[in-house]
């Protein structure tokens, strides 16, 4: 699929969201429209925490990073959320977690979860956000975090997959860390087949999502107007994509493993599996990362951004809200022109703008009903 065809399956649409102790947002009861809003205010008065909210039902993390206790308004000791959707996987979730605890408690439809798995991207969602020029300025970790909440959001053994190899990572790495010992050595051997066995299906995963979309990736940057060819690979820490099965592949990481682990004994790590791949992106055959100027690593992202939206269509059959977080800030006039061409072409697609001054609402999103939000209280304007 691609943005030129309609997305395949049912727009999901929030309907009503309740917060309580929210970041600064102390409570609120929001009825949304049907094809979404524009929030206005200065910054600092609670735009972000607003869409961090709602992406809250997707990612069950806020999306700026760090613990939930640091998403509960200061002075409370919990926040919670409401939502009631159409078209998601559940018609109402509740998520709400305490200061004090790392215990997070999440009911759809009524019924309390008990795994978090089971409501990852409940009410799937996109977050366009000059923040994602980190996505390309940033460490690997930045990319291989954005391609593996995409995959797991997309498909459930991917993500159990990804569960299995962080535990026996996590696992051999108490081991390596561990004062030496005489059976140091075969205590780590223990965990690089459960390593082996789920980085496979990781590295198959990840080449066959970038191989996908790659071509797709390249001709969005030049519509966003990049003159360079944007390429981009799945890059292990070993080269480039790896080619073969999962059986080969799993055969070839446990091979690598065990060479290697005299050495990660000595270092106190793995030094070898998808813990350490990247997503490769070049522009104009040069790293983006260390070449491209500021506007470019921005579009590149945005690209990065529209294809995971797409990825979700794709895969859930469902077409996800769009949040914008002021996306077009610093960006010119050629460049925001060009992307707005393209989010038009994104029909039937609940959207939720933020913005810190009305001047600065694109023609497109007029039509929005338009609200304010000062001090982390907001006003629909009805």
């Amino acid at each position: 699929m691609t943005a030129d065809a309609p997305a395949p399956g049912v727009t999901v649409r929030l309907r009503t969201l309740a917060l309580r102790n929210f970041r600064n947002i102390g409570a609120a009861d929001l009825t949304w429209p049907a094809a979404g809003a524009v929030i206005v205010g200065a910054n600092g008065h609670g735009k972000t925490n607003l869409l961090e909210a709602i992406h809250y039902a997707h990612a069950l993390r806020p999306f700026r990073g760090g613990p939930d206790r640091e998403v509960v308004r200061f002075d409370e000791d919990t926040f919670h959320l409401a939502y009631a959707a159409d078209g998601a996987r559940c018609h109402t979730l509740g998520i709400g977690a305490e200061r004090g605890t790392r215990a997070k408690r999440i009911v759809m439809d009524g019924t309390p979860v008990s795994r978090l798995a089971d409501a990852f991207a409940a009410i799937p969602s996109v977050v366009l956000s000059p923040r994602d020029a980190e996505l390309v300025q940033g460490a690997p970790r930045e990319r291989r975090q954005f391609l593996d909440s995409l995959l797991a959001a997309t498909s459930p053994r991917y993500l159990e997959a990804l569960q299995r190899y962080r535990h026996a990572l996590a696992q051999r790495s108490v081991v390596l860390r561990a004062p030496a010992t005489a059976t140091q050595s075969a205590e780590a051997s223990v965990w690089e087949g459960p390593l082996a066995t789920a980085g496979a299906v990781l590295w198959v995963m990840r080449r066959e999502w970038t191989s996908t979309w790659a071509g797709t990736f390249t001709r969005y940057c030049a519509e966003m107007g990049e003159t360079a060819v944007a390429t981009m690979r799945h890059h292990t820490g070993q080269g480039d994509a790896l080619e073969g099965t999962e059986s080969t592949l799993a055969d070839h990481l446990r091979s690598s493993l065990a060479a290697g682990r005299a050495e990660d004994v000595r270092r106190g790590m793995t030094q070898v599996g998808p813990h350490r791949d990247d997503v490769r992106l070049l522009h104009g055959g040069r790293s983006v990362r260390a070449f491209a100027s500021a506007g470019q690593q921005r579009t590149i992202a945005l690209a990065l951004r529209l294809i995971a939206w797409e990825t979700l269509c794709a895969a859930l059959h469902r077409r996800p809200i769009l949040l914008l977080d002021d996306p077009f800030a610093e960006l010119d006039r050629s460049r925001v022109e060009r992307i707005l061409a393209m989010l038009r072409r994104m029909e039937d697609v609940q959207r939720v703008l933020v913005v810190p001054r009305a001047d600065e609402v694109p023609a497109d999103f007029t039509a929005l009903e338009r609200w304010t939000i000062r001090d982390g209280v907001i006003d629909v304007g009805r």
